[in-house]
């Protein structure tokens, strides 16, 4: 570079608040050992203040490439022998005493006795040597116990012991893989769980979604967590709101469902439990569509913090609950069979019609409910308000909803 105009210490300042140009160029290692020493001398580095010679300093890092700690190194270099030279470098002094065949002797010992400690493998190594005379050994005979961990440590030993194992399946005893089968009667229900969105790595609640096979009766819940102290006190209440006697509970094979709590809870009160069947993706299908068509068209994606899950949840119970299951319709498949001999299912308007009235088309229906729940009970919820007010009031509750958890939130911001 050419510096020979920064003579002064107010010439280093200006170069270094930008101000003054310099011309630059690649100079070796031994020209910037030169420059160094040609600007200590150039500045007068010995005779300045410490301040002063940190603004030299300084002016050095910028135009000599190297660093700080390297720069001051140089000029204590120079104050101490009135010259830089660069030096050569030695290397780490060491000469390499093990070879690859002793780290891969080491891996194969390793291997045979199952990686025992440093102290017992150096033993078997002087065994090897000294008793059964195998001259392979003669050198790790005599290794170190902390110097053998370092061989260990090789990528020639890694690559001697690596091996590879096959994923093994997971085997869960709990809950059988199999597709329920309502024949014909409710009680057969579908479960699956709907995260309310993250947040800046936050999560956000959970909606509990089930549904029956049989009659499409769907019943929500909202949950802070899907952990044990959480999610067990809302599924007795979910199964609790149903009317009629539940005798299966199907789930994919999410952890929060296949569990030992859970399974002692439905054992309790004699459910099966039943999970869905690899490679199978529509054991599960009714109450993932209803994901979409009731809890994300009515909840939506966006995030609802935690603490407002018995909010949400007193939300499900007294509107959402009650205006899916017996003011909104909902197709119902009917199985016929083709020219081909196949079952075929399709979906008639005459078929289309709410959960509760799919429930009072059954036959024996009455045996089906829970001791303390009659017809009359289910008759007089469904015709106390027409389908247009059940809608009405949900939409209502939900802007509320809505309005009191955003009012609350920007409040806490």
């Amino acid at each position: 570079m050419n510096d020979n105009d920064i003579k002064t210490l107010p010439q280093v300042h200006a170069f270094l608040d930008g101000t003054r140009a310099v011309e630059f160029s690649v100079n070796t290692q031994s020209d910037r050992y030169d420059f160094v020493r040609r600007t200590l001398i150039r500045l007068a580095y010995h005779t300045l203040s410490k301040s002063d010679k940190g603004l030299v300093l300084s002016f050095l890092v910028h135009v000599s490439g190297y660093s700080r700690i390297q720069v001051k190194r140089l000029a204590k270099a120079w104050q101490k022998h009135g010259q830089l030279r660069p030096g050569t470098s030695a290397g780490n002094g060491f000469s390499r005493k093990y070879t690859d065949a002793d780290r891969r002797l080491l891996a194969e010992l390793d291997e045979l006795h199952e990686t025992l400690s440093g102290q017992a493998t150096k033993k078997l190594c002087e065994r090897a040597w000294r008793l059964f005379d195998l001259p392979a050994y003669q050198r790790l005979a005599g290794i170190s116990v902390s110097h053998l961990y370092n061989l260990r440590r090789s990528s020639t030993y890694q690559r001697a012991r690596r091996k590879f194992d096959k994923t093994r399946p997971v085997t869960n005893a709990i809950g059988e893989r199999r597709k329920p089968q309502t024949n014909g009667q409710p009680g057969c229900i579908r479960v699956d769980t709907v995260h309310q969105g993250d947040q800046d790595g936050v999560k956000g609640l959970y909606h509990i979604n089930a549904v029956d096979e049989e009659t499409q009766f769907e019943i929500v819940c909202a949950v802070e967590k899907i952990s044990e102290r959480y999610l067990i006190p809302v599924l007795e209440q979910l199964l609790d709101q149903f009317p009629f006697v539940i005798l299966s509970f199907h789930a994919d094979n999410g952890s929060e469902y296949i569990n030992q709590h859970v399974a002692r809870l439905l054992k309790k009160l004699l459910i099966e439990l039943t999970k869905s069947r690899a490679r199978q993706s529509n054991d599960n299908a009714l109450v993932e569509s209803k994901n979409g068509s009731i809890v994300r068209k009515h909840l939506g994606y966006s995030h609802v913090p935690q603490r407002w899950a018995p909010l949400v949840n007193r939300f499900h119970q007294d509107y959402l609950n009650p205006y899916i299951n017996y003011h909104r319709p909902c197709f119902f498949p009917v199985t016929g069979i083709d020219a081909e001999g196949k079952q075929r299912k399709t979906y008639p308007y005459e078929a289309m019609m709410t959960p509760f009235e799919k429930f009072l088309s059954l036959p024996r229906r009455s045996q089906y409910l829970k001791p303390g729940v009659t017809l009359k009970q289910l008759n007089a919820i469904a015709f106390a308000i027409t389908d247009n007010e059940a809608a009405k009031r949900l939409k209502e509750a939900k802007h509320q909803l809505f309005k009191t958890i955003a009012e609350q939130e920007n409040q806490a911001a």
